[in-house]
């Protein structure tokens, strides 16, 4: 090889090499968030991805929400991730690695944050606003999709603009529960307005609540004003929506998953034991329930249950991942509702559902922490 020739290779290598850096400084510089995508990169090139693991709440679902935390924070590819663990308490307060400091500064410390808050503030699409302003990816959906399906009502709205059956329900505001039971002519009047819209046997629960907390089934009207007393104080707005008997049913839904633009995994059955109602809080986090995955349910109910869950999830307009509840019936099946940010510990559904399909709880966070990044 000439002199000439190898000048002429070593030119093109650097011209590549050019036309390389120019491209990749271009693509960073006209992306939405630039300094960010260049902070993944050099810490991609130089160290593992930090992935801030937010887990506590303000919300009664704290402890479940330490532990999805936990889950997460056990089982992120060690290989790939530098686990973070960011600590919301009770109060409000942060923490990082146990010890306190603010959002601001968290962000300048993880590059993707894992959402394993659970209820108010963490599903509601409060913290996701915040996340939303100092530009921290974060995974689970927007604020806006995550206000839609935290709130009992509005959610319901959607799944019926989206053909799904749902229970009928009507809501009454919190401020006039807790103020019409101490006077007992309002107190009387409450419960004949409650029944007019909503005959028993009825369920009541926050419409903004979530792992069942505060939730009750009134058989009978004879029923319904212990639970008003029981749900005053709480201040919550309250759905009461009609009791719908028959087998209780999960279906989990993962975007972009195993080639699927919206992969659907088995529906789960859920049988609570005699001495639970229904699939409440115990049952959930107690051990009062047994969960089969995949359910008993025929071929069509199962792909009914299936495509009614990744409905719930598009109408909803959520993101990553969700799980949603429903009922069959030999009228047909009915969604209760979509959890957009579903539990995560070793006893939830979730992890039991991936299980089923031959994935695990590491496949999945590193699956959604992608779709957090890249989103």
């Amino acid at each position: 090889m000439t002199r000439n020739s190898k000048n002429h290779i070593a030119s093109f290598f650097i011209l590549a090499h050019r036309i390389f850096i120019v491209n990749s400084v271009l693509k960073t510089i006209l992306s939405p968030h630039p300094f960010f995508h260049l902070r993944v990169i050099l810490n991609t090139m130089i160290d593992k991805v930090r992935v801030g693991v937010l887990r506590g709440g303000i919300s009664p679902e704290y402890d479940v929400s330490l532990k999805t935390g936990g889950a997460v924070l056990e089982h992120l590819p060690k290989e790939k991730y530098h686990p973070v663990d960011i600590l919301l308490t009770k109060d409000g307060t942060w923490h990082i690695n146990g010890l306190q400091t603010d959002l601001p500064k968290i962000s300048r410390k993880v590059d993707v944050v894992f959402n394993a808050l659970h209820g108010e503030y963490g599903e509601d699409g409060k913290v996701q606003r915040l996340f939303e302003h100092f530009n921290i990816p974060f995974t689970g959906s927007g604020s806006l999709s995550s206000a839609v399906g935290m709130h009992k009502g509005l959610a319901k709205e959607e799944f019926k603009k989206a053909g799904l059956r749902t229970a009928k329900y009507v809501i009454f505001p919190g401020e006039r529960i807790k103020n019409d039971v101490k006077r007992p002519h309002l107190f009387q009047m409450l419960v004949i307005d409650i029944l007019e819209n909503i005959p028993t046997p009825l369920v009541a629960k926050p419409v903004n609540g979530g792992s069942s907390v505060g939730t009750f089934i009134a058989r009978t009207e004879m029923d319904l004003p212990g639970i008003l007393l029981d749900l005053a104080d709480s201040g919550w707005d309250i759905i009461f929506e009609e009791f719908i008997a028959g087998k209780e049913a999960t279906c989990g839904v993962v975007d972009d998953f195993r080639g699927e633009k919206l992969y659907s995994l088995l529906p789960v059955e859920i049988r609570p034991l005699e001495s639970s109602q229904f699939f409440d809080y115990t049952a959930k986090y107690g051990g009062g329930s047994e969960e089969i995955c995949p359910g008993n349910f025929t071929r069509d109910e199962s792909r009914v249950i299936q495509n009614m869950a990744r409905s719930a999830h598009r109408a909803l307009g959520l993101r990553h991942y969700s799980r949603s509840d429903f009922i069959v019936t030999p009228k047909g099946i009915y969604i209760l509702e979509t959890n957009t940010l579903p539990g995560l510990t070793e006893q939830s559904l979730l992890p039991k559902s991936l299980e089923a399909v031959g994935s695990s709880l590491p496949e999945f966070l590193d699956h959604v922490v992608n779709l957090a990044l890249r989103s």
